[in-house]
């Protein structure tokens, strides 16, 4: 394999069912287009469906072959979850891949359907949630995998904020971001080591910093020429993929691996093509990832059967 991985490394898919959530624009459009192409059965979940039907639409005129549905998710409601995970679950008895990819970035002070902080309720729980409704499906289907979408912003100014989750005392935007994303690759990990001896991996990815929609709510958006700057030091959408789209289909992969960018901006693989990675000291610490997981379940009301 060359040392650039790139969309023409995805290994066939013929036959195997894709979930990716939030798939109507950005990386997830980029992963669900990439793995339709191959052959995959893609399931776009998104919460506005006229957006997931013109995304579903786009990959089919690219790929006239390429099967793909969409289903509406909320990941912010969790009786959204709920709905459409029965729905999935329904259509879909084996879930080959599930990509947890959908978030939100530096949005101002807001609150999920139930009350919990905008990001922390969307990027973390609303996974969590789902990935534990649908999970007997995914243990069902053969060297099935579950990815996560994390973020190098898992070392900017994150921790897990266990006496205030929700930031209900202050609210930083850039420290509630940090949080959700140290919580995605806090809970790929301890998802993988639940998953000891079973048939099916965890892995974690992030796309370095890609020129996206998740970037409108970040400081400068509208100034001129942000969007040619940007361009210049930012992955696009395709390239920023292409981590979720390795730790997905790569076979080389093993679970609570990590995929990124590696070229060094700041001491931090920003751009690039995707290659194993590591990540912070702290996102490795068990007794957090424990603790989390069991706030997770006491807040969003799901266990798992791992």
């Amino acid at each position: 394999m060359s040392q650039k991985w790139t969309e023409s490394n995805v290994p066939d898919q013929s036959g195997r069912t894709v979930i990716v959530t939030g798939a109507n624009t950005g990386l997830g459009y980029e992963t669900a287009r990439v793995l339709a192409g191959r052959g995959a059965h893609v399931v776009i979940a998104v919460r506005d469906t006229a957006k997931g039907d013109a995304a579903a639409n786009k990959i089919r005129s690219a790929s006239p072959q390429a099967e793909v549905d969409v289903v509406a998710l909320d990941l912010g409601s969790l009786a959204s979850v709920r709905a459409a995970a029965e729905q999935l679950k329904s259509a879909h008895p084996r879930i080959d891949l599930l990509i947890n990819n959908a978030g939100v970035m530096y949005p101002p002070k807001q609150t999920t359907a139930d009350g919990f902080e905008l990001q922390f309720g969307t990027n973390h729980l609303g996974h969590f949630a789902l990935t534990g409704l649908l999970l007997e499906n995914v243990l069902a289907a053969e060297d099935s995998r579950v990815v996560t979408v994390a973020s190098i912003a898992h070392r900017n100014q994150a921790k897990i904020h266990f006496d205030d989750l929700q930031w209900e005392r202050s609210y930083n935007r850039v420290a509630a971001y940090g949080q959700s994303k140290l919580a995605n690759l806090m809970f790929a990990y301890e998802l993988d080591r639940r998953l000891t001896g079973k048939d099916t991996i965890s892995v974690a990815a992030h796309p370095g910093v890609s020129n996206t929609e998740l970037m409108r709510h970040t400081p400068g958006t509208g100034l001129p020429g942000f969007n040619t700057l940007a361009n210049l030091v930012t992955n696009s959408p395709l390239v920023g993929a292409l981590a979720t789209l390795r730790a997905a289909t790569d076979p080389a992969v093993r679970g609570g691996q990590y995929y990124g960018p590696a070229f060094p901006v700041a001491s931090m693989g920003v751009v690039g093509h995707p290659h194993l990675v590591s990540s912070s000291a702290q996102s490795h610490d068990q007794g957090i990832q424990r603790r989390l997981w069991a706030v997770s379940e006491e807040l969003t009301g799901v266990t798992f059967p791992v």
